[in-house]
């Protein structure tokens, strides 16, 4: 029997935000990048030359003030980053990352908004309280678990149709749907991906749910961009890291972070929910 995480809300933590202590002060505005190439391609062109060390990644800003974190693995590790960076002062954060696609819709370099997410981790339930529910049979059989055990967790709706905006008004092409957050990339079995994508989700990827249930719970708007590296919903796994699309969704998407985000909304108060 495992301790009730969400049944302490309102209680303070023993340990504050490691950031707190070791990272500087930042503007309100920051990017999580998940991936160690797009952090690199960040950083190449960034205004800090000074990178600081931000646990296992490093910290550093671009020439538009909009500080950058990463890269980093898992839900644990992202929202380490995410409660440090409100710590500095970050109040709306857009994350950056790849995703598998787990429908015939989505291909590699396909550019999606995630509008919610399937908590399958262990990370987001230490921040939301989970639902109950005894209608364990709506999508589970076999001794799977029941539903209430997979909450759905919800980005700043406003961001994220903010974020599709723009990222339409530089001709770059994005879908919405929901995403599936694993802690384990390497037991996506056949089953696993055809329960979840029952259940709506159209991609799979390891950090969202967590960190929209800490921004959430932190009161801080949030959205998340993900490009697709590759394919579970065939027969077989069909990689597309190397693929020329899924090469050329990450630069455009890089580039409009670098070259035109300061003529964003993205700053305007008024986004604040």
């Amino acid at each position: 029997m495992s301790f009730p995480t969400w049944s302490d809300l309102n209680d303070d933590s023993l340990i504050p935000p490691l950031g707190a202590r070791y990272a500087p002060d930042i503007g309100q505005f920051a990017f999580m990048v998940s991936t160690e190439p797009d952090v690199r391609y960040l950083e190449a062109n960034s205004a800090d030359k000074r990178c600081v060390p931000f646990f296992l990644g490093r910290l550093f800003t671009l020439k538009n003030d909009a500080t950058v974190a990463g890269p980093y693995l898992g839900s644990p590790s992202a929202a380490m980053i995410l409660e440090s960076l409100i710590t500095k002062g970050a109040s709306r954060v857009v994350v950056v990352g790849w995703c598998g696609s787990l429908s015939d819709d989505l291909r590699a370099g396909d550019i999606l908004i995630p509008d919610s997410a399937i908590s399958d981790e262990g990370t987001s339930r230490n921040y939301m309280e989970m639902p109950q529910s005894d209608d364990c049979e709506k999508f589970c059989g076999n001794g799977l678990k029941k539903v209430s055990d997979f909450p759905t967790v919800w980005p700043s709706s406003t961001l994220s149709q903010t974020l599709k905006a723009s990222l339409e008004e530089h001709g770059i092409e994005c879908k919405t749907g929901k995403v599936w957050t694993t802690d384990a990339i390497y037991r996506e079995t056949r089953r696993k991906v055809d329960f979840f994508a029952k259940m709506g989700a159209v991609a799979v990827e390891m950090e969202c749910s967590a960190l929209f249930a800490v921004a959430r719970y932190r009161k801080i708007d949030l959205a998340s961009i993900l490009i697709v590296s590759d394919t579970l919903s065939k027969e077989e796994w069909e990689p597309g890291f190397k693929a020329k699309r899924f090469k050329e969704s990450r630069r455009k998407v890089l580039d409009m972070i670098l070259n035109d985000f300061h003529r964003n909304p993205f700053y305007d108060e008024k986004l604040r929910q």
